[in-house]
């Protein structure tokens, strides 16, 4: 991380509908100019400056003018601030760019990214850069895969309280969730799925579920590709569509710990399936919002998320946690996670050393009592 900044933090795609939400989450929760040093950051000063005044910022909210397509703006914006904060995606196709420009320069950079193979290809390409420079690469910091992946880490930890060991078979499920997924998340499985497309072999690591962990593959996963009776829930399951990037953040986390987890760790994700429920829609729907585009204020505040995770070995144990957002997962909660894990990770964990990180791993605890605090965000032991 950068010691000598003029910023804490830069919302870069601030004019986007999640950037601005961010924005708006700083700007509300901190002001601007005090505790924390941020600003926003895009590719029109103009529009940067109408949404600054949308959200209700101080008319001296820095504006910084960046472009993917502009590597001296990048490299420019970077060197101001201890971290980058992007909503700008897909990020196979806007990301690169900025990820090399701030593991160069040793600047943290957080995004909501579920897109494994381009995460992949960042962890081969940057890791050991990163770990050189002090830049602290810090992937899925949303609705993907925070909830998920915390979740499991909060199992894990108090599962080692509680039992004095972990619990090598967890299953993640999404119990209700109200609320929709963000235009980005949509555009960005149309990018993986027109890059798998273009070169079919990657379908190999698509379906990896240790894509993301290079180098260690562990035991056969459970493939939660069917729907079937979860009889210890009580409850009907399904796919999850989120599945594929979370489980693969959940196996790194594991790596990057050293294995806390264990290196037998079973893990899926599926969602409860309420037979009353309307359909849902494919999250590559035509008619779905697009990138910039998302829901009401009202829609967004009335939104939330419950996952439960439940752990168990051969031997009998049992525990089971979970965790909750009070807004809608995919903007409102969403928002809030990623500016909050940039807060997390240059104050509390600002010693963690660098390299390509999940925000479990990197955080861990700091994180989740920060999500509690500011974030509106529960996790908690159930009986």
């Amino acid at each position: 991380m950068r010691q000598d900044a003029a910023f804490d933090i830069i919302v870069y795609g601030a004019t986007g509908f999640t950037g601005r939400l961010v924005a708006e989450h700083l700007a509300d929760t901190y002001g601007v100019g005090g505790e924390v040093k941020w600003a926003m950051a895009g590719r029109s000063a103009e529009k940067l400056a109408a949404v600054r005044d949308e959200i209700g910022a101080p008319s001296d909210t820095p504006l910084i003018v960046a472009n993917a397509d502009d590597p001296a703006s990048l490299k420019a914006m970077v060197e101001q601030t201890k971290a980058v904060i992007t909503t700008v995606g897909p990020y196979q196709l806007y990301g690169e760019g900025l990820v090399a420009a701030c593991v160069e320069a040793g600047t943290d950079y957080l995004d909501l990214c579920g897109e494994p193979l381009w995460m992949r290809k960042m962890i081969d390409a940057h890791h050991a850069r990163a770990q050189e420079t002090g830049a602290r690469i810090v992937f899925s910091c949303g609705f993907d895969s925070i909830p998920f992946e915390l979740g499991v880490f909060f199992l894990a930890a108090e599962a080692k309280s509680r039992l004095g060991k972990t619990l090598p078979r967890v299953k993640g499920r999404v119990r209700k969730m109200k609320g929709g997924f963000s235009g980005g998340t949509a555009a960005s499985l149309k990018a993986t799925l027109a890059s798998l497309r273009a070169d079919p072999s990657l379908m190999a690591l698509m379906i990896d579920p240790f894509a993301l962990t290079p180098g260690f593959k562990g035991p056969d996963q459970p493939p939660g590709d069917k729907v079937e009776e979860d009889t210890e829930l009580g409850a009907t399951v399904g796919p999850f569509v989120m599945a594929a990037i979370n489980t693969r953040n959940v196996h790194r986390s594991n790596l990057l710990l050293g294995h806390a987890y264990g290196e037998d760790l079973a893990y899926d994700e599926m969602v409860v399936i309420d037979p009353n429920a309307p359909p849902a829609p494919s999250l590559g729907a035509e008619g779905g919002p697009k990138p910039g585009e998302g829901p009401s204020k009202e829609e967004r505040e009335t939104g939330f998320f419950d996952v439960v995770f439940l752990g168990s070995d051969e031997s009998g144990h049992r525990l089971k946690v979970a965790v909750t957002g009070d807004k809608d997962p995919g903007y409102g909660c969403t928002s809030k996670m990623i500016a909050e894990s940039a807060l997390t990770l240059i104050g509390p964990c600002a010693s963690v050393r660098g390299g390509v990180w999940t925000p479990g791993a990197a955080m861990g605890m700091a994180l989740i009592e920060r999500l509690r605090d500011k974030a509106g965000m529960t996790f908690e032991v159930e009986a």
